[in-house]
C-alpha cells in the first residue's frame, strides 16, 4: 500500500512559513482539485495520477519519497 505524507508536508510548510496552509490554497497553487487533495489526506489507499504527484513535489520542493511511502501488505 502507498501512504501519502501530504498532511506532514503541509504541517511542516505551515510551521516553516509561520502561516496556515489550507487545502484550498494548495489546490489553487498546484492546480489540483481540492477534493483530490482531501481524499489523499483523509483516506487510505487513495490513487493519484503522476501529474499531480509532480505538481505536489514541485510545490513542496521535495522528492517523491518525501510525499509517498510504500508499506508492504501484512501477510
Amino acid at each position: 500500500m502507498l501512504r501519502f505524507k501530504l498532511r506532514e508536508l503541509i504541517a511542516e510548510k505551515t510551521f516553516n512559513e509561520d502561516r496556515q496552509i489550507t487545502l484550498v490554497e494548495l489546490a489553487r497553487e498546484c492546480d489540483v482539485n481540492r477534493m483530490t487533495l482531501s481524499k489523499i489526506v483523509n483516506k487510505k489507499g487513495q490513487s493519484i495520477n503522476t501529474d499531480n504527484l509532480d505538481k505536489l513535489c514541485r510545490y513542496f520542493n521535495c522528492k517523491i519519497e518525501d510525499l509517498v511511502e510504500y508499506i508492504p501488505d501484512k501477510d
